[in-house]
């Protein structure tokens, strides 16, 4: 069953603290990849945006790509993808965990474009860690912060209610993963799979 959150009303990312987290704690394939990272997420809206912040403690982190719009999956990364109601497209929005960012409009894995440069830096971003790469850490606690402008997600007023789902992921790291805010209920790993999103309702 598809999950469900109220979204709250903020001025600023300083807001964020102010509300309950919630954990990406669901773990769709545990009988090829069991690992279960610690990650937590606060969500929140200001006027014109929606702010997304992701709190993880994990072992083996990992963070190689330094490319925007590269393979980000591939290291230690959390996703945010999100849709309009009723939209035949999504966004997906992929971070690693020195703050590179992967972003795209899709109809599906496969039917997609990525952002141009200037689209991407309509999305502001914000990592604890340094923007260095590293090959492997046993453990270590991370946070991102993404501050993505309802234009960006092709709205023209204030949304009531979005669709969305949040993931956590590690396709090369010590220890693969993947992980789920709303279960996903493939055989294998496939996060572009927008029916499984849950609900986000705005609060203005």
């Amino acid at each position: 069953m598809a999950e469900s959150i109220t979204v709250p009303y903020v001025s600023g990312f300083g807001g964020l603290q102010r509300f309950n987290r919630f954990a990406i704690d669901c773990v769709p394939w545990p009988d090829a990849f069991p690992y279960k990272p610690e990650v937590e997420v606060a969500i929140a809206h200001s006027d014109r945006s929606l702010l997304v912040r992701f709190d993880v403690e994990e072992e083996g982190c990992r963070a190689v790509c330094t490319e925007p719009n590269g393979p980000v999956w591939e290291d230690s990364c959390v996703e945010f993808f999100v849709k309009k109601p009723h939209s035949r497209y999504y966004f997906n929005f992929e971070t690693s965990c020195i703050g590179v960012g992967l972003a795209g409009k899709r109809r599906s894995r496969s039917d997609f474009r990525h952002f141009t440069p200037e689209e991407m830096a309509q999305i502001k971003r914000r990592a604890a860690l340094p923007c260095k790469p590293f090959e492997a850490k046993e453990s270590t606690k991370w946070s991102v912060e993404l501050e993505i402008p309802f234009a960006t997600l092709g709205c023209t007023g204030k949304p009531a209610e979005l669709r969305a789902n949040f993931y956590k992921c590690g396709d090369r790291t010590l220890r693969p993963h993947y992980l789920s805010w709303s279960p996903v209920l493939t055989p294998s790993p496939d996060f572009h799979r927008p029916e499984y999103f849950g609900k986000l309702k705005l609060i203005w």
